[in-house]
């Protein structure tokens, strides 16, 4: 009842939204305006008092809220295009759609279906690459949405339906972005088996069995027991964040790379690739520390390429289970971020404290790899020991290293 009752909300809200005096009023609000609660209140006081029906005034806001957060992801551009709450959580940033319609215009695709569009990011990137789209969505109120995110794309048009029921007709290239949480008692669940996704990946399966070429974004959690033989995978962190990982299929694949860790930074986009499907990581030696430690990112360690990583920049890893690998040099790479080790402590939360007393210590950062601890929590411990009005600032890197658990102390490059 909750989640029937969460879509008669949303959907009531859609329509006094999409009415004359809702889509006027929404053109006049700034969504920094609703920035925060406070702010939020303040203009829905101001707005009724102006004499706006209060089933507007909801709406605008709502959607305003939306369109504040979506700036994260799309910057400017949120406020141009019309989100619902999930539509907006599992939206691909307009970049990196950008890269998803290179792999079909590479491909020489021409007419491309997004099945399962949500409000209808890769398609706006597709459709703005010149290609022909059809894009499928089977919730009513989120294919309104994309409806009006499409408007401006006369190659585009919008399908309310299910995806494993659209008629592919002279497509040629299919995009997927499948549902992967499910509502639980009026909240959202994660999903992290691929046969439960919406569609299954089993689809995906039959669709490249059909002759069609395919790309398919999953959550970067995706088990590599799970990855189809003849795909291609490719991870892809975002300035620090590992946001997806995509599979391609037929012409979307690239000969020769079976992985790959897309990093995108401030200085443009890095790649790190493998031929074979999922062996490097078990070549890397393991030693012991030198004077830096290297923790690669996330997407590196996702596609499992911290060998490949060594390869190219020397080093070893500190344990077979651990992500950190160590180099006796500081050096440079996009795949992952440096420290120099400045001295090695046990991890025992009593000396630690000890440690930050003496040493004044007013902020610390706190990573770990294998050590059964939480840093919000632990940090929050050992500050307490802190002297009153302590200045200094220090980064621990917590590992466990075979049986023992240690607290690297570091500098940042």
């Amino acid at each position: 009842m909750a989640q029937a009752s969460n879509d008669s909300t949303l959907n009531e809200q859609f329509a006094a939204l999409l009415s004359a005096e809702g889509w006027q009023l929404l053109s006049t609000i700034d969504p920094s305006m609703v920035s925060s609660k406070d702010a939020a209140w303040t203009l829905n006081e101001k707005l009724r008092k102006d004499g706006h029906a209060p089933e507007v005034v909801r709406a605008v806001i709502a959607q305003s809220e939306l369109r504040y957060k979506a700036r994260v992801k799309f910057g400017p551009f949120a406020d141009s295009l019309i989100f619902t709450p999930a539509g907006l959580e599992q939206a691909t940033r307009l970049t990196i759609a950008g890269l998803h319609a290179q792999r079909f215009t590479k491909a020489g695709a021409t007419h491309v279906a997004d099945l399962g569009c949500g409000i209808g990011t890769d398609s706006i990137a597709l459709a703005s690459a010149g290609l022909q789209v059809t894009a499928v969505e089977k919730d009513e109120t989120t294919a309104a949405a994309t409806t009006l995110n499409l408007m401006p794309f006369e190659n585009a048009k919008v399908v309310h339906g299910g995806a494993e029921e659209t008629d592919l007709t002279g497509i040629d290239g299919v995009w997927l972005d499948p549902a992967r949480r499910t509502d639980v008692a009026g909240s959202t669940r994660r999903l992290f088996d691929p046969e439960a996704f919406s569609p299954p990946l089993s689809f995906v399966e039959k669709l490249v069995d059909s002759g069609l070429d395919v790309g398919v974004k999953l959550g970067p959690g995706l088990p590599h027991d799970a990855i189809p033989a003849n795909a291609e995978s490719v991870w892809i962190s975002d300035h620090g964040s590992v946001i997806e990982a995509c599979l391609w299929f037929g012409k979307l694949k690239r000969e020769n790379v079976a992985r790959a860790a897309l990093v995108i930074d401030k200085d443009g986009a890095h790649e790190l690739t493998s031929a074979v499907a999922d062996k490097d990581d078990k070549l890397a030696e393991v030693g012991e520390l030198a004077a830096h430690i290297y923790e690669p990112d996330g997407a590196v360690i996702r596609s499992h390429l911290i060998s490949k990583l060594l390869e190219s920049t020397g080093g070893h890893l500190l344990d077979e289970h651990i992500a950190y690998f160590t180099h006796e040099e500081k050096i440079s790479t996009p795949f992952a971020r440096g420290y120099e080790v400045l001295a090695v402590h046990d991890y025992n939360v009593k000396k630690l404290r000890s440690w930050v007393k003496a040493n004044g210590i007013g902020t610390l950062d706190i990573k770990k790899r294998g050590v059964d601890a939480t840093p919000e929590e632990l940090r929050k411990i050992l500050l307490a020991g802190a002297p009153k009005g302590a200045k200094n600032r220090a980064t621990l890197m917590l590992a466990r290293i075979g049986d023992k658990r240690v607290a690297f102390e570091v500098s940042p490059h």
